[in-house]
């Protein structure tokens, strides 16, 4: 057997019928949700329960990464937003027009995650116009937090669908 046929027995392309895909896409979507603008959420639940100095940690990490992503944004925001289109597109393409299940798999992760990423730019704009604080942070990143979630779950579902769809495309019962 040669080392080639060996490696994509042990990496299987059709990504939908693969196991590792859909643990990734599990883990994928847990730390998605978990890190609310790259702040853990188990520490916005533990300021609002206790205060004090985990109040203080959140409000200087909510602010050093809301400061972030607004650099990050107007600084090379054009660049980024032409990039992440030319990559989406490819994968569209290669995947949808050309049929390589790879790339339908990798376009249908990637897509969702643009609107968690423009959702958490409007958030993060947001918490620095209106230089929020204490109780309505928390209701700020509780909210983002169930908004990521609905459109993870939407995510799941969709490429579950999809999923399906493609291994009854090309199961032998054909």
């Amino acid at each position: 057997m040669d080392w080639y046929s060996t490696l994509f027995e042990l990496i299987d392309m059709r990504s939908f019928s693969n196991l590792w895909f859909w643990i990734m896409l599990a883990v994928l979507w847990s730390s998605v949700s978990h890190w609310v603008l790259g702040v853990p959420y188990d520490l916005v639940l533990r300021a609002r329960r206790s205060g004090g100095q985990y109040e203080a940690d959140l409000e200087d990490l909510v602010r050093i990464n809301v400061s972030r992503l607004m650099f990050i944004s107007q600084g090379s925001g054009l660049w980024m937003t032409s990039f992440g289109c030319f990559v989406i597109t490819t994968l569209a393409v290669l995947g949808f027009f050309y049929r390589i299940e790879f790339a339908q798999a990798v376009f249908l992760v990637l897509f969702p995650l643009i609107f968690v990423g423009l959702l958490s730019l409007s958030a993060a704009r947001g918490i620095q116009a209106d230089e929020v604080q204490g109780d309505e942070l928390y209701k700020r990143l509780a909210r983002h937090r169930i908004y990521v979630q609905l459109i993870g779950m939407l995510s799941i579902f969709l490429i579950s669908l999809w999923g399906m769809y493609q291994n009854f495309q090309i199961s032998p019962l054909n």
